[in-house]
C-alpha cells in the first residue's frame, strides 16, 4: 500500500479518544482527525496514519502553530474551542464514572493565560550543528523549532539559548534535555544528560550565562551561577522553586488552582495539612488564613518554601516536615489534628495517602491532581471511606492537550470507627 488517497482505507471517526486521536468504530486511532470526519488513512497495525480529511467536521480550525501535525506536544489545536471544552470535561466524567463515582464535572476552567512558562527542549546533534526542538509524537525524532507559540514571550528565545549552552557540552552529540523556567527575574535554566563536567566547561557555561543574561543556570540541579534570584511573585507571594523543580504550568492554573482550594474553606478551618507541597504555592496562599503543616519529600523544595515564609510578611504559623509520602504516608492518629487536609500529588497520585485519609476524622478534604484517572482512584477511596465527593472541577493550563488538572471537594459524612490495637 502506498500513500496515496487513491489506494488508501477510509474510515470515518466516531469520537475524539483519550489522547485526543480520532477513534474510528473498529478502534483504529488516527492523530488529527476529528468525530464525524471521513478520512483516508494508511493503517499500521492499530494506528492510522492521516492521508486526507475528505469530509471535514465543522468544528475543525486552523491550527496557529506552524509545527502542529509534527511536533508532539498539542493534539487538538485544530478543534473549535466548544467541543473542544466539552471533551475534555468528558474526560474527567469518564474517569469518574470508570471508578464508580457518580459526579457531574463542573464546566472547564480555561487556564491557559498568557502560555505556559516552563518548557523542557531537547538538544541532539544535527547536519550543521546541535538542533534544539521537542519530540515528534510517539517518536524520538526531533522538531526543530524556532519557538514554541503557546508559551509566554520570554521563553520565546529558549531554543536559541539551548543551541548555545549545547555548544561547550558537545553541541547535543550526547543527548542533552534543558528545562526552562520564565520567572520575573528571567530565564532559569538547568541542563540535564551530560553528567558531570569539567571546571573549564563549568567556566565557559558561567561566561555564557551572563551573555545570555540568564538569571540561574545549573547542571542536574546543581547551581553554577545565580546572577539574579529567579523569584515568581504572585499576589504578594514570591516564590523562588529551587533548580528544576515543579511548578504549575501556567500563571493563571495557579491561580485558578489556589482560588478552588481556599474557596473550599470556611471560618472553621484554622489548622491545615498540604500534602504533597512542593515549593508551597498552596501553603503560602493557606498561611494568609490558617496555621499551616507542610509535608514533602524533596528537601530543596521545603528550603524554598522557608525563604519564601521568611521573605512573606503576616503570614500565619508554617511548619515544614521532609517525609516521602508514597513509603510513609501521614496516619490518621496524624491526620486527626487538622481542620483540612489538602494534597496534589505527581500524576502516580496519592494512592497510600488517600488510603490513610480514609480512615481518619478530617472534616475537609481536597484533592488536587493532573491525572483524571489517578485522582478517579484517590476520590473513590475517599468516598468509601466515608467522605462526600461535593464537587469536581476542570482546569486546563495544558491547553490543547489530552491533559487536564482537575480540584475536588470531599466533605466528611461518616466517621469511621477505629479499630482497636492488637498490641
Amino acid at each position: 500500500m502506498t500513500d496515496s488517497p487513491a489506494t488508501a482505507d477510509r474510515v470515518t471517526i466516531a469520537k475524539l479518544g483519550a489522547r485526543g486521536d480520532g477513534m474510528a468504530p473498529d478502534g483504529t486511532a488516527v492523530a488529527y482527525a476529528l468525530p464525524g470526519e471521513r478520512v483516508a488513512i494508511r493503517r499500521e497495525g492499530a494506528r492510522g496514519q492521516l492521508l486526507a480529511v475528505e469530509v471535514a467536521s465543522p468544528d475543525r480550525i486552523a491550527p496557529f502553530c506552524p509545527y502542529f501535525g509534527t511536533c508532539g506536544g498539542c493534539a487538538v489545536q485544530h478543534w473549535a474551542p466548544e467541543p473542544y471544552a466539552a471533551w475534555k470535561r468528558a474526560l474527567v466524567g469518564q474517569a469518574l464514572s470508570q471508578a464508580g463515582l457518580d459526579a457531574e464535572p463542573e464546566p472547564l476552567q480555561d487556564a491557559h493565560g498568557e502560555g505556559r512558562r516552563r518548557l523542557t527542549l531537547h538538544v541532539r546533534a544535527g547536519e550543521g550543528g546541535a538542533r534544539a526542538g521537542l519530540m515528534a509524537a510517539r517518536s524520538h525524532d526531533l522538531v526543530a523549532i524556532d519557538h514554541c507559540p503557546i508559551t509566554v514571550p520570554a521563553l520565546h528565545r529558549a531554543p536559541a539559548v539551548a543551541t548555545v549552552l549545547s555548544a561547550p557540552l558537545g553541541h547535543g552529540r550526547k543527548p542533552l534535555d534543558v528545562a526552562f523556567t520564565a520567572t520575573d527575574a528571567g530565564l532559569d535554566v538547568d541542563i540535564r544528560g551530560h553528567g558531570p563536567v569539567a571546571e573549564g566547561v563549568r567556566a565557559v557555561l558561567v561566561r555564557l550565562a551572563d551573555e545570555l543574561d540568564l538569571a540561574r543556570l545549573s547542571l542536574h540541579g546543581e547551581i553554577l551561577v545565580e546572577r539574579r534570584a529567579p523569584v515568581i511573585e504572585t499576589d504578594g507571594i514570591r516564590l523562588a522553586p529551587p533548580p528544576g523543580g515543579f511548578l504549575q504550568a501556567t500563571q493563571a492554573g495557579e491561580a485558578a488552582l489556589t482560588a478552588l482550594v481556599l474557596a473550599a474553606l470556611d471560618k472553621k478551618t484554622k489548622r491545615v495539612v498540604d500534602l504533597f507541597a512542593g515549593s508551597g504555592p498552596f501553603s503560602l496562599a493557606l498561611a494568609r488564613r490558617c496555621d499551616v503543616h507542610a509535608v514533602e519529600g524533596e528537601g530543596a523544595a521545603l528550603a524554598s518554601l522557608d525563604r519564601a515564609v521568611r521573605a512573606t510578611p503576616s503570614l500565619r504559623r508554617v511548619t515544614t516536615e521532609r517525609r516521602d509520602l508514597f513509603r510513609r504516608p501521614l496516619l490518621p492518629i496524624e491526620l486527626d489534628a487538622y481542620d483540612a487536609a489538602v494534597f496534589d500529588p505527581p500524576r502516580a497520585g496519592a494512592q497510600a495517602q488517600a488510603a490513610r485519609l480514609a480512615e481518619s476524622k478530617v472534616p475537609l478534604v481536597v484533592g488536587v491532581a493532573c491525572d483524571a484517572g489517578t485522582f478517579a482512584r484517590d476520590a473513590a477511596t475517599l468516598v468509601a471511606g466515608g467522605y462526600r465527593l461535593d464537587s469536581v472541577t476542570p482546569v486546563d493550563q495544558f491547553k490543547y492537550s489530552s491533559h487536564v488538572e482537575v480540584v475536588g471537594v470531599f466533605r466528611r459524612t461518616v466517621v469511621r470507627r477505629r479499630r482497636a490495637s492488637l498490641a
